[in-house]
């Protein structure tokens, strides 16, 4: 058998700007644009201000800039404040992989690209080197096996990601790189078990992934070896440790030659990926017909196994955020109810709220053998309203709003960073913010966008 990490080790270390897609360049800007409002959305809930005073209370060295605030502190604790205020709302981007690059890849890229002051060519390659490791990571894991042993795949396969796009900019050399692969991943961590009570641990997986990459790489590069086989390796390997039916050859087919990064998928709305088909289908639903809520008898969604074990659990309006964000019922009951599915949605009186308890009781899984056997290759859904009277309103959707074959145009994306980070940054640098992503194949130093993250007062 090929040595698996060697050769991603080998693709990471010799992956220029140039060898890299227009298309996966152009997607890059948009998923930049994109982590950044999540971060500054996430920097006002409870668990950012948490981890955010926790990094400003280690102090250190100044090399990169906390976001949302004026703390400049080491790299490596940077990204965990960082990290986790982009997947604070479960609205940053996601691979239909299971995985969230964004929230990882990016706040370890600018963290070590403010410190080395690269530009912003070396940022989207680094970029991309962390969201091709991760995708391909995830893919030949087998994401659904992984998940159903309980593993949070952001958590896991992030800290790869994370050290892939840090041995970018520091430009390793293939054996180092190898070494740095090797201590991300004996460093992997992330477990589900966030559903069982609401808990915060969730938000932090990316910023703690985003945290051991920077950490892997940086001791690699001062010579400490890694195990260089870490995803292969019989007794302790990545692969066998965390999924039941992996593939290793998929973690290298195609690799540099079709750039999945171009698949990223931008999220309409700040709730679990694997909902968002089924919330599509309810908002077609709501949308095309009039549907008086008071007489819907059932809403049945007809979905994977994978979906009802993630998403399928009865919704406790006393669970909190989280357990919202996570729960078919809740999303879809809110839908229907309201039309649309943002940030509002998700408040302590929508969580409450007794209209939707009651419609929330009525939405029914449904198991679908034709979704659970491409789920998730594909992530379609079936919705199907039935009132009392016995009228039915049937919906399928099977391409996502934000996908790659249905992407998010690029004024929608500026739209909702504009929403996310207005209230925090103001005009002036909501707008500058904007300008740098559009145009960052020009920036000649990335700590100017990192300035502008900062948190301005008065706005």
């Amino acid at each position: 058998m090929e040595n698996v990490t060697m050769k991603l080790a080998e693709f990471i270390s010799k992956l220029t700007y140039n060898q890299i897609s227009h298309k996966a360049l152009e997607k890059i800007k948009a998923c930049l644009l994109d982590t950044f409002g999540c971060a500054v959305s996430g920097s006002t809930t409870e668990w950012g201000r948490i981890v955010n005073e926790f990094v400003q209370s280690q102090k250190g060295v100044q090399e990169a800039s906390l976001w949302t605030t004026n703390f400049v502190g080491p790299a490596a604790n940077v990204v965990l404040g960082n990290g986790t205020m982009i997947h604070s709302y479960d609205f940053d981007d996601f691979h239909m992989t299971k995985i969230h690059p964004g929230s990882v890849v990016i706040p370890a890229s600018i963290a070590i690209g403010e410190r080395e002051n690269i530009n912003g060519k070396a940022l989207m390659t680094a970029i991309v080197a962390g969201y091709e490791t991760m995708i391909h990571i995830s893919r030949g894991l087998n994401p659904k096996a992984s998940r159903d042993k309980g593993w949070h795949l952001t958590g896991t396969c992030g800290t790869f990601a994370a050290a892939a796009a840090v041995g970018s900019i520091w430009q390793l050399d293939t054996g180092t790189m190898a070494s740095a692969l090797g201590m991300a991943g004996t460093q992997s961590a992330g477990l589900w078990a966030f559903n069982v009570d609401g808990s915060f641990s969730k938000r932090f997986h990316p910023g703690r992934a985003a945290q051991s990459g920077v950490i892997a790489a940086l001791l690699a590069k001062c010579g400490f070896r890694g195990p260089t086989k870490i995803l292969e390796a019989g007794d302790g390997g990545f692969f066998k440790a965390t999924s039941r039916d992996f593939d290793f050859a998929a973690v290298t087919d195609g690799l540099g030659e079709k750039f999945d990064t171009e698949d990223m998928v931008i999220k309409p709305y700040p709730a679990c990926g694997s909902l968002h088909s089924s919330i599509d289908a309810a908002l077609i639903i709501k949308d095309e017909n009039q549907i008086d809520i008071k007489n819907i008898g059932e809403i049945n969604v007809h979905n994977s196994d994978g979906v009802n074990l993630q998403c399928g659990f009865d919704y406790d309006p006393m669970m909190g955020v989280l357990h919202a964000q996570m729960s078919m019922k809740y999303c879809i009951a809110r839908a229907m109810l309201d039309g649309m599915l943002s940030l509002a949605q998700f408040t302590g009186d929508k969580l409450r709220d007794p209209e939707a308890i009651a419609l929330a009781s009525r939405v029914n899984f449904v198991l679908d053998d034709e979704i659970n056997k491409i789920y998730p290759r594909e992530f379609p859904s079936i919705v199907e309203v039935v009132m009392k009277d016995g009228q039915k309103f049937k919906v399928r959707v099977n391409v996502l709003k934000g996908s790659a074959e249905n992407p998010m145009p690029w004024q929608d994306v500026q739209d909702k960073f504009k929403a996310l980070a207005l209230p925090v940054l103001g005009n002036n640098r909501t707008a500058a913010i904007i300008d740098m992503v559009e145009n960052l194949e020009d920036v000649e130093d990335v700590a100017t966008i990192a300035k502008l993250m900062k948190r301005q007062k008065n706005v």
